[in-house]
């Protein structure tokens, strides 16, 4: 499955490459549409809010493209913090992208997200974050794990919501629970 990952990545980037070239001699190609604007490498982020950090990303290389202020990064590492200064969300993927701007955000490859606030980590393969709806969906396809105190939930076409505070599946859902004498059903 990481292969696949990083094949339609490698596959994204080239489709992005290839729109930047013109049949037409009269169009204009900007460079600024296809070079990042800025790349770095070994980041790490820190946002303040209220002179606190609300947010912390690690990443080992990120671009950002000025053109339509997306970001693209590999081997992300990140964590929430709350007003207290307490690490409500962390998390790590192979590949994030990143409209700021838009509010959304699609985490790959090999996603682990542990919540303080759900007592609950989950992992997947694909997971895309819309800030304007506060909804997190996973594909139709893809397997999310969740594991929440002594249950663990797989599913197909995952959706949660901040909002309703709750979470769905619309495919196939399988799981275990463990009992106190130490099985599972």
């Amino acid at each position: 499955m990481k292969n696949c990952s990083r094949v339609l990545l490698i596959l994204l980037s080239l489709s992005l490459l290839c729109t930047a070239c013109s049949v037409k001699s009269e169009e204009t190609v900007r460079a600024e549409d296809t070079n990042p604007e800025f790349v770095f490498t070994d980041l790490v982020y820190t946002k303040y809010e209220d002179k606190k950090v609300s947010v912390q990303l690690a990443a080992d290389k990120m671009e950002r493209y000025k053109s339509n202020q997306t970001i693209y990064a590999q081997n992300v590492t990140f964590d929430a913090y709350d007003e207290n200064n307490e690490i409500k969300t962390s998390g790590s993927c192979g590949y994030m992208y990143a409209n700021p701007d838009a509010e959304l955000y699609k985490l790959f490859d090999d996603i682990k997200i542990s919540s303080k606030d759900y007592k609950a980590d989950f992992s997947a393969n694909s997971l895309e974050y819309n800030g304007n709806t506060e909804q997190l969906v996973g594909s139709k396809t893809d397997t999310v794990k969740i594991e929440k105190d002594d249950t663990i939930i797989y599913g197909t076409g995952f959706s949660a919501s901040s909002l309703s505070d709750s979470f769905s599946f619309a495919g196939t859902v399988t799981g275990e629970i463990q009992t106190e004498e130490g099985g599972s059903e």
